[in-house]
């Protein structure tokens, strides 16, 4: 019998052990995670992290007409030049072009529409969509607010 309550008790240290291992290796990655990338709302953890959209003709930079850059809200890529940014009337941010190399388009699960992200941080910013017609490029990058920080130019 002393036997059997030995080994539990060691087993019970061992499992008490390996736990704390564990916690602490996620407490490592959560405080890492944490410097590497910038702090979000909620409603930013939604639609970057989530990929959710941000309701449409609501968010700080749909109207917006200031020269600058459009960075990902996350970690700070330059994303977008305000001079890619025009009106297509859909009710978020819509841009004709990326800065090279800033956005990655990945096909959606159900093959209806492309969804681009930030090639960085793999943050969700919205979609891309082709054939339109609205400018001469011919591409609308659906932007949510949300995933976007505005750096005017100095």
């Amino acid at each position: 019998m002393m036997k059997l309550f030995y080994s539990i008790l060691v087993i019970s240290s061992l499992t008490a052990c390996q736990a704390q291992v564990v916690t602490n290796k996620m407490e490592k990655k959560t405080s890492m995670d944490s410097t590497k990338f910038n702090e979000l709302t909620p409603q930013e953890e939604y639609v970057i992290v989530n990929k959710g959209t941000d309701r449409p003709f609501t968010g700080d930079y749909y109207t917006k007409k200031d020269e600058g850059t459009y960075t990902c809200r996350r970690c700070n890529t330059p994303l977008y030049n305000s001079s890619d940014k025009f009106d297509s009337h859909c009710g978020w941010p819509s841009f004709d072009d990326e800065i090279k190399g800033a956005v990655i388009r990945v096909i959606d699960r159900d093959g209806s529409r492309t969804e681009i992200i930030c090639a960085n941080c793999k943050g969700h910013l919205g979609h891309v969509f082709l054939g339109e017609g609205f400018t001469k490029k011919d591409t609308r990058h659906c932007v949510n607010t949300s995933s976007l920080l505005f750096v005017p130019k100095k």
